[in-house]
């Protein structure tokens, strides 16, 4: 199972790739970010929408937080201006790392039951489970984009985490 203190790097590493993976996205042009490049999510533009949109879902059901609209279909689309996109996943960030330092090991064995709107049913699943499935998600997307950035020409910063997160500042061994 995963640990409290697993989160908060996780929660840490999630922000700071989101800071280097945006900041070479705005060295695009945006007809560059909005080009179909083949991703699941179509274009880079669509697919960090796609992430703040699933990081909203899941902590919505975790934290409380307001859902996005419904329809991951709709996701690519959460929100058009790139600029309030970044602005939109720097808040979210923040608030992804608050939550994480508030975490317990009761907390994270305990179950969750939400209702799917992509299985149109009721799920149930242990805590830590979904929490990793937040993570593991956003970093499966975010490699989609750091490709497609990387094949536009733009070669995003290093994404090792052992050398890129501040464990002291965080607490952690």
């Amino acid at each position: 199972m995963i640990s409290p203190d697993w989160c908060r790097l996780m929660a840490a590493y999630n922000a700071e790739m989101n800071r280097r993976l945006y900041a070479a996205a705005a060295e695009l042009t945006d007809a560059a970010r909005r080009q179909d490049r083949g991703g699941w999510f179509g274009s880079i533009h669509g697919t960090l929408c796609h992430l703040l949109w699933g990081d909203r879902q899941w902590m919505g059901r975790f934290a409380g937080w307001d859902p996005p609209p419904p329809g991951i279909a709709n996701s690519p689309r959460l929100i058009e201006d790139f600029s309030e996109l970044r602005a939109a996943r720097a808040e979210a960030d923040a608030r992804i790392e608050a939550w994480a330092a508030t975490l317990t090991p009761d907390w994270l064995t305990g179950d969750l039951t939400w209702f799917s709107g992509a299985s149109q049913k009721e799920m149930r699943e242990r805590r830590w489970i979904l929490v990793t499935h937040l993570f593991n998600h956003q970093t499966h997307h975010r490699g989609q984009a750091h490709d497609m950035i990387t094949q536009a020409g733009v070669r995003p910063a290093e994404t090792d985490l052992p050398w890129i997160v501040d464990r002291a500042a965080l607490g952690i061994g």
